[in-house]
């Protein structure tokens, strides 16, 4: 959000009928000195060009303006083969992809930005598999009533927030925002891959709670969170989540940020305590607009956290990882090719994301894969990305992933889903029946990603 200008206003002319032209011209000039309105702040960040940082991808022009609305149109639509075959076409380890030889729409979202005078908001909706399988991944609408996934299930972001004229700017927001936590965005169509590794498939896409940004210069925010948990639409236990961020752009070239979080999240288990740290770094090494490879650039993150207490401590209950890429643009940034990876390593598989066996969510548990402190878990992965942008507003793009981890867990021939669907109670066991579960997957996916 900007700082809004100053406002020009007509200045009231005093003297009334016997005023003469003169002093009307001289009262007029003079009103216009004392109302001559000071120079607006520098808008965060509008110093450089920063497109080329993940997340920020998308044209510059905004056809869906009118007024103090700016609209905004997403689909996201895509084709995943894994090479493991899935006989259920159910493909687990991935909050992002989902089904196997099939054409589907992972988010068709509708919404956009409000912003009247130093009131403003923003709306986008969630239609299609994110609608299902987001939900799917919180644990915390199994505390009371009302049933909170189906509240926010076609909700992606919805918050209105206040703008005041501090510094180059403080807002203060409420309700549900996306989270940075990862560096990629929960939209693929502003990210570099459609796969992110594990630091950033496994930790949070959105936030429900309270912010504040401040924006100390143009170059640097310091932004507070209040939320109620981690991917969480209620609270876990008693206490609220907190964290922040610092994002620090000195250059058009270099753009740092770090994200700090503190929460009770293990639902029952209010003793528990989780710290989590990611930190990300990407730097631009080559802009030449007119050549062959018109920019490179890389990024790094890293990320580490534990829980504690409850029965478990940091040095058998943590989490560590990281993900690196290197992105090319080419012919006028047209062509784009990107290579990466990461690994982590997650002894009691608290953020490891559970395999939908027999429906199995994120509330219910299975036997068949468990979450338990001193369940370990180690696994790496890679990426090639390779993308054809026509227009601004549409990406296509091809993209192959391997993946390994150190137990059983993607999908196999046999598939996680009992013979006829699923049977009894979600990620309950069937007797005579086991999901097959392998070591390794390997996927191509093809994919339509339009933002406008």
């Amino acid at each position: 959000m900007t700082p809004h200008p100053s406002l020009w206003r007509h200045p009231l002319l005093a003297g009334g009928f016997r005023a003469t032209a003169v002093f009307a011209i001289l009262a007029l000039t003079s009103a216009a000195r004392a109302e001559t309105p000071t120079e607006a702040k520098p808008a965060p960040f509008a110093f450089a060009d920063f497109s080329w940082v993940p997340g920020n991808a998308g044209a510059s022009e905004k056809p869906l303006s009118f007024g103090p609305f700016t609209g905004e149109f997403r689909v996201d639509t895509a084709y995943h083969s894994s090479f493991n075959n899935p006989q259920d076409n159910t493909i687990s380890g991935s909050s992002e992809v989902f089904r196997h030889g099939e054409v589907q729409v992972t988010q068709l979202g509708i919404g956009g930005d409000f912003s009247y005078e130093n009131v403003h908001g923003r709306l986008m909706t969630q239609f299609g598999m994110y609608s299902q399988t987001t939900p799917r991944n919180d644990a915390s609408p199994a505390r009371g009533q009302w049933r909170l996934d189906d509240a926010y299930r076609y909700i992606s972001e919805a918050y209105g927030g206040y703008h005041f004229d501090v510094l180059n700017g403080l807002n203060i927001q409420a309700g549900i925002f996306m989270s940075y936590v990862g560096l990629w965005s929960y939209y693929n169509a502003d990210n570099w891959t459609y796969q992110p590794s594990y630091v950033s498939s496994n930790t949070p896409w959105f936030f429900n709670g309270v912010r504040a940004q401040l924006f100390p210069s143009d170059k640097l925010k310091l932004e507070l969170w209040l939320v109620n948990g981690w991917q969480a639409y209620g609270r876990f236990n008693d206490a609220p989540g907190v964290g922040f961020q610092v994002m620090w752009r000195p250059t058009g070239w270099l753009s740092f940020h770090g994200n700090q979080y503190y929460g009770t999240d293990t639902l029952g288990v209010p003793d528990r305590r989780r710290i989590h740290t990611d930190d990300s770094l990407m730097v631009k090494y080559h802009d030449n607009p007119d050549g062959l490879l018109s920019k490179a650039a890389a990024s790094l993150t890293v990320d580490a956290g534990c829980e504690f207490g409850g029965g478990v401590n940091c040095s058998d209950q943590y989490f560590l990882g990281f993900m690196a890429y290197n992105r090319l643009w080419f012919a006028r940034d047209t062509l784009g090719l990107t290579v990466g990876g990461g690994a982590i390593t997650n002894p009691g598989r608290y953020l490891v994301l559970l395999p939908p066996i027999n429906g199995a969510t994120a509330i219910s548990g299975t036997p068949y894969f468990t979450l338990n402190p001193g369940d370990r878990f180690q696994a790496w992965d890679m990426q090639v990305a390779a993308d054809y942008t026509p227009a601004p507003f549409v990406t296509f793009r091809a993209e192959f992933n391997h993946r390994v981890a150190s137990v059983p867990y993607f999908s196999g021939r046999g598939g996680v889903t009992p013979p006829g669907g699923n049977q009894g109670a979600p990620g309950s066991v069937v007797e005579g029946w086991s999901p097959d579960l392998v070591k390794s997957e390997d996927r191509l996916t093809l994919a339509l990603l339009l933002k406008m």
